[in-house]
């Protein structure tokens, strides 16, 4: 079913089209990622869905009863509202129908309807209509629902009487995120909802969305994100739209396959031209072979010529090469404490860096990510142990801000007076590597944006020759195009890389190794960000089983402390039975979790299988292949919530026991 459309739209903005005939189709449960390049129009097109805007040419279609859902519409709202009422807000229709059922349960308990039999069958039938509609819209949790949703977003319970003019930007554009989820609306358009958002908030936020029956349109830079969240993608691309079935990965393979064969298709039309020409040419003049040749002339003048297929705009080119090599051993991190003003952060920071290895800092916000950077670049004095790097490193800093780029010099000369060897012409060639081409390198670095500043620092620190660099959130600014630039750079770079980072896809894609800053020292792991994911899922499941098989069972102690040798003697049987159900539940996940594997790996292969011709056939296959993954979703949700209530039994049960031991 068909709940939002955009068809054939055309925008212009004083005269530069922005949009030509771009469309868009949201059905029923559809979770759309919406991508494409900077200033492609992205932005453009949600606020025509949402009816901020109007197209110029083209139609918006939204089915009559659905309702859209977007941040926006709350920003720079109630200023002084409570934080818990302006979510809380978000659910007034029911709040409104709850007051309506108390009323009416006041009057069908009023003496004066006793001996009004019809008065109170029309009554009771109203409150029986809206009692439904109140169970429809989950009216006896909506409290529940709020405070989940507020948690979720990292406002815990001490923040919910705070007024909003005392949060943050960060925090309101958190807040009206929190009131939109909490509403509910059947469409909801996201402009890049990941922004102001740590790891643990990022991971709530995906797994709402992916369990939601809300349907999604969204636009982000998140490529982890996308992947969790998006079954469909929606590419933007020099105002035009195309569909992909599939989440952003797939999208890439999709595009990738499309241009190798409009490229083969179109260089071997030239190919055959130039042969025909050829031919023309060679026996136009002659008697004997005159016909054929204006035959291949007619030929040639009736052909269907191919255009030449688009070339990917200008992209970001860097590597980081390296004047000479550090010794094996780079960095040893010993009891170090950190933090600001003789204040600590954290401490007992213990760790090893090698030659070669691409070590990852993560943690929540505030533990001291970038403080641990900066006191080991030497911006910050330790507060307790010590650092030491190793024989022959040269260091490399690129800092998560302005760097200390002087906000008045121009492009040019800051690159120049950082590598005055070179002439005008290559200083200039080098800008053209990041994108900085005609007037751009004349300007100020006050008059660049934030991602322009970010690759006039990435240039520079291609420029030192570092062997070890440190990196503070790298790829913010940055947009898709460019991540994947400096990602494949760093990739190829033969120097050591430590690096602070929110982006998971980026994670993924570079570390060797994870170290989890916490205030008591770090927690390390080998591998990139899936595997640290996967270890820690491991490691609590593992924890969960082992509390469940050592955990007390019903009976075996009462409130007073009491227990009977009948009770000691069938608890051993109970916990078997116990620790047997949890096992099946494991062994169901495990199930779910092939069956999705399977279920991702044909959607991925018919994908890659379709030419561009047969793609729009396979859409509705893919969604019904997509509906049966989220029932399969439904399901393992269910075995996991069974399983990990019963650890939680066994777990309390235990915790019972130990008391009435103690």
């Amino acid at each position: 079913m068909i709940l939002l459309q955009a068809n054939r739209v055309n925008k212009r903005y004083d005269g530069v089209e922005v949009l030509r005939e771009a469309s868009i189709t949201v059905r029923a449960g559809d979770k759309i990622g919406l991508v494409g390049p900077n200033g492609a129009g992205k932005s453009t097109l949600l606020r025509i869905l949402t009816g901020e805007e109007a197209p110029d040419e083209g139609h918006v279609y939204v089915k009559s009863g659905v309702e859209l859902g977007y941040v926006a519409q709350f920003v720079g709202r109630g200023e002084d509202m409570r934080v818990y009422d302006f979510v809380a807000e978000a659910k007034r229709p029911v709040q409104q129908l709850e007051r309506e059922l108390r009323e009416l349960e006041a009057q069908m308990s009023s003496a004066a309807l006793e001996e009004d039999a019809a008065r109170f069958a029309d009554i009771a039938h109203l409150y029986e209509e809206k009692t439904r509609r109140f169970e429809a819209l989950g009216g006896y949790q909506w409290e529940a629902d709020v405070r989940r949703v507020l948690a979720g977003l990292s406002f815990p319970r001490e923040m919910y009487d705070l007024p909003i003019s005392a949060l943050s930007g960060g925090q309101r554009t958190r807040l009206a995120l929190a009131r939109l989820l909490a509403s509910r609306p059947d469409v909801l358009l996201l402009d890049e909802p990941t922004n102001y958002l740590d790891m643990d908030t990022l991971a709530w936020l995906e797994d709402f969305l992916s369990h939601s029956e809300m349907s999604l349109v969204v636009v982000s830079h998140d490529r982890y994100f996308l992947d969790r969240v998006t079954r469909l993608t929606v590419a933007l691309e020099r105002g035009q739209t195309r569909a992909y079935p599939g989440p952003y990965r797939v999208y890439l393979e999709m595009r990738a396959a499309e241009r190798e064969e409009m490229w083969r298709r179109y260089e071997a039309q030239q190919d055959e031209i130039a042969r025909m020409e050829a031919f023309i040419e060679r026996n136009i003049a002659r008697a004997s072979t005159h016909r054929r040749a204006q035959s291949r002339r007619r030929m040639l003048e009736r052909m269907e010529r191919l255009e030449r297929p688009p070339g990917d705009d200008p992209s970001l080119w860097m590597r980081f090469p390296v004047r000479r090599t550090s010794g094996e051993d780079v960095l040893e991190v010993c009891d170090l404490a950190i933090g600001h003003g003789g204040q600590p952060l954290a401490r007992h920071i213990s760790f090893r860096v090698q030659r070669g290895m691409r070590l990852a800092i993560l943690g929540p916000n505030g533990v001291g990510k970038t403080t641990l950077l900066r006191t080991l670049i030497g911006e910050l004095p330790p507060l307790g142990g010590w650092f030491r790097f190793g024989q022959g490193v040269d260091l490399g800093y690129y800092a998560q801000e302005d760097g200390g780029l002087a906000p008045d010099e121009r492009v040019l000369d800051v690159v120049w007076n950082a590598s005055p060897e070179l002439d005008h012409t290559s200083v200039r060639k080098l800008l053209a590597q990041f994108l900085f081409r005609g007037e751009d390198v004349l300007k100020p670095v006050r008059a660049l944006s934030g991602g322009e500043q970010s690759r006039l620092r990435l240039c520079l620190l291609m420029q030192s020759g570092a062997n070890v660099l440190v990196m503070d959130e790298p790829t913010n600014h940055l947009d898709i195009p460019s991540k994947e630039a400096l990602e494949a750079a760093l990739e190829d770079y033969d120097g050591t890389v430590i690096f602070v980072s929110h982006d998971r896809y980026f994670i993924d894609k570079l570390a060797t190794h994870v170290a989890v800053l916490q205030p008591d020292g770090v927690a390390w792991y080998i591998g990139n960000y899936t595997d640290y994911v996967e270890k820690v899922m491991e490691n609590e499941r593992l924890r969960r089983i082992e509390g469940a098989e050592d955990g007390p069972e019903e009976g075996e102690a009462g409130a007073g402390g009491t227990g009977s040798q009948e009770t000691s003697q069938a608890s051993p049987v109970r916990r078997r039975i116990r620790t047997s159900e949890a096992r099946k539940l494991e062994a169901e996940i495990a199930r779910w979790e092939e069956a999705a594997h399977r279920m991702e790996r044909e959607m991925e292969q018919v994908a890659r299988e379709q030419s561009e011709a047969a793609v729009a056939q396979e859409v509705d296959r893919l969604r019904e292949l997509d509906e049966r993954y989220r029932r399969l979703e439904a399901e393992y949700q269910r075995a996991l919530e069974q399983w990990e209530a019963k650890s939680l039994e066994l777990e309390e049960l235990k915790k019972a026991l130990e008391a009435w031991r103690g």
